[in-house]
């Protein structure tokens, strides 16, 4: 999670709505053009079903009842707005009551097609989606229940883990590999990167192995894990996670399949 940024959320008022601006839309609507058509062919299916149940504005961003009123029907889930950052103690907590952090700002221009930063169109487009899954809502409710109960240790293993599930992950269909993260299908640059690109390598999920890989937020990713099925979710989900969380400890870390980033001279 990065600890600095520029992106101030807006607040709600007494009604719990949030008066966005006319550029702020046009960036929503042009967000959401440009990757509804970057992700035929790319998304999965179970992503594509919840974004047709959600039935997101076009022109405009969505308020949350009008996202929360789905997602509490179709599997217990809501959003809930909160600042810019929020550390990983509020993180876990509201992951682990079915409630999933939306940040009521959007990404500027310049950063158009790729945000370190989770903006409302990543926590919307990205994820709300397959928070209509009962697979995808299972594995992120066990996986935030875990993580509140985690040490700060264990909890930088955990996040790889989520890093290359919920955000950045791949999965295996008859058609072909396709897109399930969320920081992938909210990022036009890394939606093609991810499937078409020989920067990166594609790898078979395995929970250890993820849990012991590095990465950088800040990137476009140079590994990316693939589930066997979208249903394996479910099985990762009922595995002991933290006994591999152990096992990761004692093994260490990968080397990076990165470099490092540079440091900022002073």
């Amino acid at each position: 999670m990065s600890k600095i940024t520029r992106y101030k959320s807006h607040q709600s008022d007494e009604n719990g709505i949030v008066n966005w601006s006319a550029q702020e839309n046009k960036t929503w609507a042009a967000l959401l053009e440009e990757q509804l058509c970057l992700i035929k062919g790319r998304a999965c299916d179970e992503y594509l079903h919840g974004l047709n149940l959600l039935n997101l504005p076009s022109k405009h961003i969505p308020q949350l009842s009008e996202v929360n009123s789905i997602l509490i029907e179709a599997t217990g889930w809501q959003v809930k707005e909160v600042p810019s950052l929020i550390n990983f103690d509020e993180f876990f907590r509201l992951l682990a009551n079915k409630q999933f952090p939306v940040a009521t700002f959007i990404r500027s221009n310049e950063e158009f097609d790729y945000l370190q930063e989770p903006d409302i169109f990543h926590e919307i487009f990205g994820h709300c989606p397959l928070l209509t899954n009962p697979a995808f809502a299972h594995f992120t409710h066990t996986y935030g229940k875990l993580g509140y109960a985690a040490s700060k240790e264990d909890r930088a293993f955990l996040a790889r883990l989520y890093w290359f599930t919920v955000e950045f992950g791949l999965v295996d269909t008859p058609d072909g590999i396709r897109i399930y993260g969320g920081g992938v299908l909210s990022s036009p640059g890394e939606t093609i990167h991810s499937l078409e690109s020989d920067d990166c390598i594609h790898m078979p999920m395995l929970p250890l192995d993820a849990l012991r890989t590095p990465y950088r937020i800040d990137i476009m990713q140079p590994i990316y894990y693939i589930l066997e099925s979208f249903d394996s979710l479910f099985d990762i989900a009922e595995m002991d996670i933290m006994e591999l969380v152990d096992q990761a400890k004692k093994l260490g870390l990968f080397a990076p399949k990165f470099l490092p980033k540079e440091k900022k001279v002073s």
